[in-house]
């Protein structure tokens, strides 16, 4: 059986032990026996968090449990999804590509690795 906490507008703070059917009911205080609302008790170290860093774990958590798939709707419908962030979107600006004399293709600087035809 879980331990729940309550508050009494007197005593304060109090556990007790209760059903799960009975988690949302109010329970009689040990002192006074007057009913008792049930509250949810941060931890201190959650209570007293940075703002912003309390953000950014709601934004993890719910990107754990909620993933958000990047698809042409979704950025099309995205106000802060700009033409150059390289997600498919055809990027402003001149190309880096060039032909050297010979005729074959060149990227200076943007991929290194490739071998072109």
């Amino acid at each position: 059986m879980p331990v729940y906490d309550y508050k009494c507008r007197e005593h304060g703070l109090f556990h007790t032990l209760a059903t799960i059917e009975d988690s949302a009911k109010p329970m009689a205080c040990p002192t006074c026996q007057v009913l008792s609302p049930r509250v949810i008790v941060l931890p201190p170290e959650i209570a007293n968090m940075d703002p912003a860093r309390r953000t950014a774990q709601d934004r993890n958590e719910k990107s754990r449990h909620e993933p958000v798939f990047s698809t042409a709707d979704r950025r099309e419908q995205d106000p802060e999804h700009s033409r150059s962030c390289g997600c498919g979107s055809p990027k402003p600006g001149k190309s880096m590509l060039f032909y050297t004399a010979d005729g074959k293709k060149m990227f200076p600087s943007m991929r290194p690795w490739m071998i072109s035809h």
